[in-house]
């Protein structure tokens, strides 16, 4: 029996001794530290709402909280080792410390975060005057063709444009004369009236050149009195305003009133004494090179009434045909 305690009495001791072999054996874990400071301002005005973010010696799993009404903030239970704070709050611009090391037990305070307002990020957007609008438009326009080919500078596909200068006005007139096609156009229809034998002029070469001359002057004088002169004078636009919705029948008395009514330079409906004014006026310079049995004030009403008609048919095929053929431009806003 003695045998026996004395045997449990070394077993007893045994199981107590080992875990405190064990504890006496074993490194002692590092006591952890703090970390605190106040968010501030540079005229040391309190930051509350802040948010702060802790960095830790991997620089993986920040910590974050916000700076409360005092602006203080603080993390607590952290291992010693290489830190770094990053503070940032709307309007100001972010402050970032140095990395610091942070000691066993270590109440740390942070010193210097002081935030300077966020330097303003100026949004500058350029406003084109109404000149420099009518001027980017008029580009697009000026490639406008039918089929690619045929010029067709003088239809407006966007409902509301700047008005045209002066300067515009001309330059669109002479633009739409001096264009290749529009030159082919009048060898061809000098061609064809020399074989109608109209105006009056002889054949031949010198008869070709006579209807070709008249052809172009005939052109000119009515895209430059109708389409830059008078226009300018009277501030109306001489373009016309493709409609493309409605029924067909309000459509086609758009088209066909266009001769006749325009919009001005304001925006406004008006009667259209500039193209009227400009088939009238081309119509009476004729007289000065037509033959003399081709002059006279009959056929010069004669040829206002045709061109004025030739004005209405073309409308009608810009708002049912001709605009299915030419590539509709988009305007910047």
């Amino acid at each position: 029996m003695r045998t026996q305690r004395v045997w449990l009495l070394i077993l007893a001791a045994l199981a107590i001794g080992a875990p405190l072999a064990a504890q006496d054996t074993s490194t002692p874990k590092p006591e952890a530290g703090i970390i605190t400071g106040t968010v501030t301002d540079v005229n040391g005005e309190i930051l509350s709402g802040a948010t702060v973010v802790l960095e830790g010696p991997d620089h993986t799993n920040p910590r974050k909280t916000l700076s409360d009404d005092n602006g203080f903030f603080q993390f607590n239970q952290l291992d010693p080792g290489s830190y770094r704070v990053t503070i940032t709050a709307p309007g100001f611009a972010d402050w970032t410390s140095p990395d610091f090391s942070l000691n066993p037990g270590q109440y740390f305070i942070l010193t210097g975060s002081q935030l300077h307002i966020a330097a303003a990020m100026a949004t500058v957007r350029v406003v084109e005057t109404p000149q420099e609008v009518a001027t980017e438009q008029v580009k697009i326009e000026e490639t406008q063709r039918v089929l690619g080919v045929i010029p067709n500078f003088y239809v407006v596909y966007e409902p509301s444009p700047a008005p045209l200068t002066t300067r515009l006005k001309f330059h669109l007139a002479l633009k739409t004369s001096t264009d290749v096609v529009t030159v082919l156009g009048v060898a061809t229809l000098a061609g064809i009236n020399q074989a109608g034998d109209t105006p009056n002029y002889v054949q031949g070469a010198k008869g070709y050149g006579e209807r070709f001359g008249a052809v172009a002057a005939d052109g000119f004088s009515d895209i430059m009195i109708g389409g830059a002169i008078l226009p300018s004078l009277l501030r109306q636009d001489p373009r016309y305003y493709y409609r493309g919705t409605g029924t067909n029948k309000s459509r086609a008395l758009h088209a066909l009133s266009s001769p006749f009514v325009c919009r001005g330079d304001n925006g406004r409906l008006q009667p259209n004494f500039s193209s009227l004014g400009g088939d009238l006026g081309s119509s009476a310079l004729s007289n000065l090179y037509y033959p003399p049995s081709n002059r006279g004030a009959g056929l010069v009403f004669q040829n206002f009434l045709i061109t004025t008609g030739e004005r209405m048919f073309s409308s009608l095929m810009q708002e049912f045909v001709l605009n299915r053929l030419t590539l509709k431009p988009k305007f910047k806003n």
